[in-house]
């Protein structure tokens, strides 16, 4: 099976694309324990900018939950936490972050796209925020530092899609470009994140975050851990296959 996330370097900008195109990318073990790492050893490394992007048609289906047959509930927490902790590593990179989305950022998709710190849709873009659906809190915190308070109870609570004008215009994304244009928007990027010296590049942008780590995991560990996770999302599932189903008729 090919690498869950292929990782490239250029000079000072690493590329992670998530590899697993058949399932939408979604974040499963292979990719959340293969992209944590890379995320945490690239300041160390010399790395001045991380690009995050998915390989074909999506950005990031969400949670993967291709086996969930198979799991506990214990298994379900577990791989929620790990999803946190890779999202807090995003979040609090000593170095910026650009999220290229194409397709859909669905779930736990579109929390790594606003954890990032600059959020470009290439083309056409998607996004949902559907844990608060069977009774997760992940994300909602840095959710609301990108389109405010307000705006995210509304999304999380009202589990509304959300087009790229729609996201652009509440703050999401920073902008919709075009294919052509990604080579550009990669270039600024990088001129930004090298025009500072890393060591006080660090220091302003953890300035400028709010530090809620420890108690967005207590959160999200505090709404997983109640008994019958594993059937609240299957509930879920099913309640969105009978939606599906009446809009197709």
């Amino acid at each position: 099976m090919s690498e869950p996330v292929l990782v490239a370097r250029d000079g000072a900008v690493l590329r992670l694309s998530l590899n697993r195109a058949d399932r939408s990318n979604a974040l499963g073990p292979d990719i959340v324990e293969a992209l944590l790492p890379a995320v945490e050893a690239a300041p160390g490394d010399g790395v001045r900018l991380i690009v995050l992007q998915g390989e074909g048609r999506h950005f990031c289906a969400g949670f993967d939950l291709s086996d969930l047959e198979a799991l506990t509930d214990g298994d379900l927490l577990l791989r929620l936490v790990r999803i946190e902790t890779l999202l807090q590593a995003v979040y609090h990179a000593p170095v910026p972050t650009l999220a290229l989305v194409r397709g859909a950022a669905m779930g736990a998709g579109a929390d790594l796209v606003a954890a990032c710190r600059r959020r470009i849709v290439v083309g056409s873009g998607r996004f949902a925020f559907p844990g608060a659906g069977f009774g997760i809190a992940l994300g909602t915190r840095r959710l609301a530092g990108r389109v405010g308070q307000d705006k995210a109870l509304e999304i999380v609570a009202g589990g509304h899609r959300l087009d790229q004008d729609e996201a652009l215009a509440l703050g999401l994304i920073d902008a919709v470009v075009d294919e052509d244009a990604v080579a550009g928007e990669i270039e600024r990027s990088t001129a930004m994140a090298t025009r500072l010296e890393s060591g006080i590049l660090a220091t302003v942008s953890g300035l400028t975050l709010e530090d809620g780590r420890a108690r967005d995991m207590a959160a999200l560990v505090a709404s997983a851990s109640r008994p019958g996770l594993k059937d609240r999302v299957m509930r879920y599932q099913e309640e969105v296959r009978r939606a599906r189903d009446t809009r197709g008729r």
